[in-house]
């Protein structure tokens, strides 16, 4: 099937007659510079440089209790960041260093519990994660197992609400240090006018809302369908 291929030139112009340029864009900080799929990131992008490893949601750790085996586990953090454990319940694992949360876990079993709790973290399990916000059916973060497409991440999350906007799904990614978003069309991919594009670790997949003003105002009276990605720089 041949694939219509506008430049973003071209594609402004076309859509000129139903909403300004300015309109298009919607913020002073983005900047369209092409129209065709959103470049993947390199392998710097989908890691968090410089920084000491954290736990994430969908992690999993193994918690060792020194001298009390039934209280050492390995446990899986939950998608809003938490891990239960024998005893203390439910804690906030998400954000802390493996230390951290050992000392977290210590003070919790301390004097209660254990008389002199020594407790060491490491992690098992770490997790390459995708956000999908917005009117989805379950908003999260999503692991990216093998290959994950924007139509399978928004699966991921229980699919669309009834006030979603299917031709109003934003891609936030950085792509060699630069944030960039690309706005898409669900109905035309579903057409197989465009091919439904990857999804990396640490994207983020917004669903607007139907009527609702986002990053970009591509809201067309007539609901015409965006025959090709448009993709911006976030300056």
């Amino acid at each position: 099937m041949n694939k219509p291929v506008f430049s973003a030139a071209a594609l402004l112009l076309l859509l000129s007659g139903c909403v300004g340029g300015d309109q298009l864009i919607g913020r002073s900080d983005l900047t369209i510079v092409q129209n065709k799929e959103l470049p993947p990131p390199n392998k710097q992008d989908q890691i968090l440089q410089q920084r000491s490893y954290v736990v994430g949601p969908l992690d999993r750790v193994i918690v060792d209790v020194y001298g009390a085996p039934d209280l050492s586990r390995t446990v899986q953090v939950d998608a809003s960041g938490l891990i239960s454990l024998p005893l203390i319940g439910s804690i906030s694992a998400a954000g802390k260093s493996p230390a951290e949360l050992a000392q977290l876990v210590e003070a919790r079993l301390r004097g209660r519990y254990v008389k002199s709790p020594s407790v060491t973290v490491t992690a098992d399990t770490v997790n390459q994660v995708v956000t999908v916000d917005g009117q989805v059916q379950k908003p999260g973060l999503y692991p990216v197992v093998g290959r994950m497409t924007l139509i399978r991440a928004v699966a991921s999350a229980s699919g669309l609400t009834d006030y979603a906007n299917t031709n109003f799904v934003v891609v936030y990614r950085r792509v060699n240090g630069q944030d960039m978003a690309a706005l898409y069309d669900l109905r035309a991919i579903r057409q197989g006018i465009y091919a439904d594009p990857e999804v990396f670790p640490n994207d983020v997949v917004f669903v607007g809302e139907s009527g609702g003003r986002r990053a970009f105002q591509t809201i067309i009276a007539s609901g015409g369908l965006l025959v090709a990605p448009v993709v911006a720089l976030l300056n």
